[in-house]
């Protein structure tokens, strides 16, 4: 079926179901295209927690339509691909948590939102890369923090609070295919041009930007900069957002490599077909859901 095509179909069949579509920066260009918001993870979840719509469809990855579906149990929330996981979050199971407690009793579990449910259960409070230093300065000081399960975010972090953390060692196996001699060469490329990067690269790379900001917070800073020019050290569907939103910058990625396979697995074949089907939906058993959504919230009320 031709693509303009296909898009009236997905705005029909959206309407018809009263339907919301929900998209994450790192989707490809025609699936940002048909979404009725777009964000980062913090910016979505407070989207499906309070919208009105009683089915959202969510082009992202697993974990973020698995919190969609424990902040809203009352909505019917599609993943379209549901193949499409995220290694990071992977990187993390609730029992070894559990391990990691007992041997730190009284210390205060953040967990980075790119988890599974099971984790999240086990987690005082949740984060993003968007609010993650004002997360962690909002637990008491002096008690010690467990951090998962990206060690860069949560390296990040610790340099900037001066907490101590317990880093999990988990990793986003896309942040690492961006490097610092090539934002060196991209520099001498694109003189004066302003180098952001996400807090999932490594220290090594985030030494050598100007500014380390989640995806929302590059939106925001290319906002108020006077600069033309961006070299953007993130997934490579974070430029297509950014050029579409201010077509009078230049973006550059860091890496035509940091594409996340996960993130493009989402089709408009496969939207159109999830809102004909309303499948296939996403569901978290109600005991861990329960758990797990008082994490999330203190997440969404920590600015």
């Amino acid at each position: 079926m031709p693509r303009q095509e296909l898009v009236r179909k997905i705005q029909r069949l959206k309407a018809e179901r009263g339907a919301l579509i929900l998209a994450h920066n790192y989707q490809p260009p025609e699936i940002q295209d048909i979404a009725d918001r777009l964000g980062d993870s913090l910016d979505l979840s407070r989207v499906a927690a309070t919208a009105l719509e009683k089915t959202i469809v969510f082009c992202g990855v697993h974990f973020m339509a698995e919190t969609a579906a424990i902040l809203s149990p009352d909505k019917k929330v599609i993943l379209p691909e549901p193949k499409a996981g995220c290694p990071m979050a992977d990187m993390m199971c609730a029992e070894d948590l559990i391990s990691v407690k007992k041997r730190n009793p009284g210390a205060v579990v953040v967990t980075y939102v790119n988890s599974t449910a099971e984790v999240k259960a086990e987690t005082d409070i949740c984060c993003t890369s968007a609010n993650a230093l004002q997360v962690v300065n909002s637990v008491p000081a002096g008690k010690k923090i467990i951090f998962g399960p990206d060690k860069y975010l949560g390296g990040w972090v610790a340099a900037q609070t001066t907490r101590e953390m317990i880093l999990w060692q988990g990793f986003c196996p896309t942040h690492q295919k961006i490097y610092p001699d090539e934002i060196g060469e991209l520099r001498k490329r694109h003189d004066g041009a302003v180098v952001m990067v996400h807090p999932e690269v490594s220290p090594q790379v985030a030494a050598v930007a100007d500014v380390v900001l989640g995806t929302g917070g590059m939106i925001a800073y290319v906002e108020k900069s006077p600069a033309r020019v961006f070299i953007v050290g993130t997934e490579a569907g974070m430029v297509y957002r950014l050029a579409k939103k201010f077509p009078d910058r230049v973006f550059v990625p860091a890496s035509e490599r940091a594409l996340c396979p996960n993130m493009k697995k989402i089709s408009l074949e496969k939207v159109a077909r999830s809102l004909e089907t309303l499948a296939p939906a996403i569901t978290v058993d109600p005991r861990i859901a329960d758990r797990a959504r008082t994490a999330i919230r203190r997440m969404i009320e920590t600015t």
